[in-house]
Protein backbone atom coordinates (compact mmCIF):
# COMPACT_ATOMS: atom_id res chain seq x y z
CA UNK A 1 0.00 0.00 0.00
CA UNK A 2 2.90 2.38 0.64
CA UNK A 3 3.92 2.33 -2.99
CA UNK A 4 0.44 3.49 -4.00
CA UNK A 5 0.65 6.33 -1.48
CA UNK A 6 4.15 7.27 -2.63
CA UNK A 7 3.04 7.19 -6.26
CA UNK A 8 0.14 9.51 -5.43
CA UNK A 9 2.51 12.01 -3.78
CA UNK A 10 4.77 12.01 -6.81
CA UNK A 11 1.90 13.28 -8.91
CA UNK A 12 1.48 16.30 -6.66
CA UNK A 13 4.82 18.05 -6.42
CA UNK A 14 4.66 21.83 -6.12
CA UNK A 15 7.34 24.28 -7.09
CA UNK A 16 8.27 27.26 -4.91
CA UNK A 17 6.02 29.86 -6.59
CA UNK A 18 2.98 27.65 -5.98
CA UNK A 19 3.93 27.02 -2.35
CA UNK A 20 4.49 30.75 -1.84
CA UNK A 21 1.03 31.54 -3.24
CA UNK A 22 -0.63 28.87 -1.11
CA UNK A 23 1.02 29.88 2.15
CA UNK A 24 1.49 33.60 1.70
CA UNK A 25 5.09 33.15 2.86
CA UNK A 26 8.20 34.53 1.18
CA UNK A 27 10.84 32.20 -0.21
CA UNK A 28 13.24 33.24 2.56
CA UNK A 29 10.62 32.50 5.22
CA UNK A 30 9.87 29.08 3.73
CA UNK A 31 13.53 28.08 3.65
CA UNK A 32 14.13 29.46 7.16
CA UNK A 33 11.18 27.42 8.48
CA UNK A 34 12.39 24.30 6.62
CA UNK A 35 15.77 24.67 8.31
CA UNK A 36 14.06 25.07 11.70
CA UNK A 37 11.87 22.02 11.09
CA UNK A 38 8.71 24.14 11.11
CA UNK A 39 7.79 23.59 7.44
CA UNK A 40 7.99 20.51 5.21
CA UNK A 41 11.30 20.05 3.42
CA UNK A 42 11.38 19.98 -0.37
CA UNK A 43 12.48 16.94 -2.34
CA UNK A 44 15.13 17.07 -5.05
CA UNK A 45 13.60 16.46 -8.46
CA UNK A 46 16.71 17.21 -10.45
CA UNK A 47 20.28 18.46 -10.08
CA UNK A 48 19.10 22.05 -9.67
CA UNK A 49 15.41 21.65 -8.91
CA UNK A 50 13.33 20.98 -5.82
CA UNK A 51 9.63 20.76 -5.12
CA UNK A 52 7.34 20.22 -2.16
CA UNK A 53 5.01 17.27 -1.68
CA UNK A 54 1.56 18.79 -2.03
CA UNK A 55 0.01 16.67 0.73
CA UNK A 56 2.66 17.85 3.19
CA UNK A 57 2.03 21.50 2.36
CA UNK A 58 -1.74 20.93 2.62
CA UNK A 59 -1.26 19.27 6.03
CA UNK A 60 0.83 22.23 7.22
CA UNK A 61 -1.94 24.62 6.15
CA UNK A 62 -4.62 22.44 7.80
CA UNK A 63 -2.61 22.44 11.03
CA UNK A 64 -2.52 26.25 11.03
CA UNK A 65 -6.30 26.35 10.51
CA UNK A 66 -6.89 23.80 13.29
CA UNK A 67 -4.74 25.83 15.72
CA UNK A 68 -6.70 28.96 14.83
CA UNK A 69 -10.03 27.24 15.35
CA UNK A 70 -8.96 25.71 18.66
CA UNK A 71 -8.16 29.12 20.13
Amino acid sequence: MESVTAAHHLRDLRKLPTVRRQTGKSAASIYRDVKAGAFPAPVKIGPRASAWVGAEVDAWIAERIAKRDAA
